[in-house]
This record gives structure tokens, sequence and C-alpha cells, in this order.
């Protein structure tokens, strides 16, 4: 555990050493930090693994055809059919390529290893194919529903594309980051997911998590390092990208500002339980100087209810058929 701890330090130590070495160094605050302050934005499609035949760099002719061919595959998933937004967002990515980091037109998040698959034990792999199979061919996933309850947290508004690590890009997502001496703030504007995170070297009782779970920051030079233990059991499975994050996982995100409009946002996932060695994901998010919105999840979550209701229509059609 340790030694797979102080690798995976190691690889987004030297992954962020790299986002700064063309000599950029942050404007620093009035607390000395380096200035993360401000609107960040993500406003593109882009796959967390490797797509097989298809390179980690690509062309911007490439860029755009690979995006548009990841505009066409979310449309024939069945689980997002049903609801049009999805369709226009696809387009809208298709329109803007597949991300841009630090120049470079990326396919995928998962930098390390460098084959962009990540070490997961067979069953965590079974799972993942699984759940990816069931979104692409279902319109509704296999998940308990005898009552709210037992949804997920992000069904049921009660968190949105905020919780830790943001392995989803798909639309447009800002982030507000507000410091102070001895905190940082986030705000994601898709939930909205407000996390107040102290700078400090020890988490909470464990009873005091919440659906974001339980956040620490630090320091290492240019990058703030954020950990994240306490994540909610129900929310282990995250969709479109499919992603495991166990209750008893350790969440590793870095922010690293590496020119005056571009902010770098890396992660990883430690659980032994689910990811056999180290991996690192990344992305950039963008400065923007447009405001966050509201987001009124629970004013327009007719789903919920309907998914229930639906449930039930299924056990009395069942009942009926015995």
């Amino acid at each position: 555990m340790r030694k797979i701890a102080l690798l995976i330090g190691l690889v987004a130590l030297v992954s962020a050493t790299a986002a700064s070495a063309g000599g950029y160094r942050a404007p620093r605050n009035a607390w000395g930090q380096p200035d993360l302050g401000g609107t960040w934005n993500s406003d593109f499609g882009l796959p967390l693994e490797a797509t097989p035949g298809v390179p980690l760099v690509l062309s911007q002719a490439e860029a755009r055809a690979f995006a548009r061919r990841l505009s066409d595959d979310v449309k024939t998933y069945a689980s997002l059919k049903i609801d049009g937004e999805v369709q226009d967002l696809a387009d809208h990515n298709a329109q803007g390529g597949v991300a841009v980091v630090q120049g470079e037109r990326r396919s995928r998040q998962v930098v390390q290893p460098a084959d962009g698959v990540i070490p997961m034990t067979a069953r965590a792999r079974a799972q993942v194919r699984f759940v990816d199979n069931v979104l692409r061919n279902s319109t509704e996933p296999p998940l308990p529903a005898d009552g709210p309850e037992q949804r997920p947290d992000w069904e049921r508004c009660i968190v949105g594309q905020g919780q830790p690590p943001i392995a989803i890009t798909n639309g447009i997502n800002p982030r507000l980051i507000v410091q102070t001496r001895d905190a940082v703030v986030i705000l994601t504007e898709y939930g909205p997911d407000l996390r107040i995170i102290p700078l400090a070297d020890k988490h909470g009782p464990a009873v005091l998590a919440g659906p974001l779970g339980d956040s620490i920051a630090r320091w290492e030079g240019e990058t703030l390092v954020i950990e994240t233990v306490g994540l909610p059991a129900k929310d282990a499975i995250r969709p479109l990208p499919t992603l495991l994050v166990p209750a008893t996982a350790t969440v590793v995100e870095r922010y690293t500002r590496v020119s005056a409009s571009e902010l770098l946002y890396q992660y990883t996932v430690k659980d032994p339980s689910v990811y056999t060695g180290p991996w690192l994901a990344e992305y950039s998010l963008y400065r923007t100087d447009k405001p966050l919105y509201e987001f009124a999840c629970h004013e327009g979550n007719y789903a919920l209810p309907d998914i229930l209701a639906g449930a039930r229509a299924q056990e009395r059609a069942s009942a009926a058929g015995k």
C-alpha cells in the first residue's frame, strides 16, 4: 500500500513539474499562495481511458474526426436517447473538438499508465464492462427502486458533477475557486456542489463526511493537492464515463496553474480492492469571465418519481403475469 501511494505521488509530481517546466509561475495571492482564484471552465467531451487504435495526442483534423466519432457513439446509448439535451451536448462537443491540454489535442484523460488503461482487478474490470453494457443497451440501470433513499445521490440531485474526482466532462461545467489563508472553496455549477476544504493534515471524524466526502488540502510547490475520503458507498459507481470510487477509496486531486488562462486538473483513485497499480488522469480547465448560474436540479427532477412509479408498474405487471 505504501509503495503504491509513493508511486502515485511520484507520477503526479513528475507530471505537475513537467506542466510548469515552461517557466510559468502563478501570481501570488495575499497569503503568498499560487493564485488559483476565479472561474475555470470545461467544455468538451473526453473519454476516461484509451480508445483502441487512437493515440493520446491528435492532430487538429484527427481531433475533429474523433470528436464526431464520440458524438455519434453517445447517440447510440439507450440510456441517453431519452434525454434530448444529451444529444444536443454531443453535437456541441463534436463541433468544438476534444480537449486541449497544454496545446495538445487529447483523446483521453488517463496519461499514466502510458497505454491509457487503468490497472484494475479482474472483478472491477468486469463490473465496469457490465455497467457500460447496461448504459448502452438499457434505458434504466438495474438499481434498487423501493424508495428514493436507495437511488444514487446524483440521481436525487444531492450531488451533481462536483463530487470528487470530476471525471465527467461532457457539457459546460465551470468551477469557481476562492482561496483564504486557511481553506480553499470550490463551487461547481453543475449541482451546484460546494466544497469548503481546509488546509490541514488530518481528516475529520468519518461520521461527519457528507455526500462530497471529507476533503483536506495542502500545497506542494505550485500545486494544490486535495485528498478526499469517506465518499458515499451508494455513489461507488460513477456513470459516463464509468469510474469506480468505493467508500474505502482515497481520491487525490491536483490543481496546477500552467498559464494565465489554463489550470491543469489531475486526479487518481487509490483503493487496492479495485486498482492494482498507480494511475493518473488529467485535463485542463480554462479561465472564463462568465458567471456561474443556478443549476435548479430539484425543480426539474421528474426522473426520480417516474423511476419509482415505473418500478411499481413493473411489480404489478410481474404479479399479474404470475
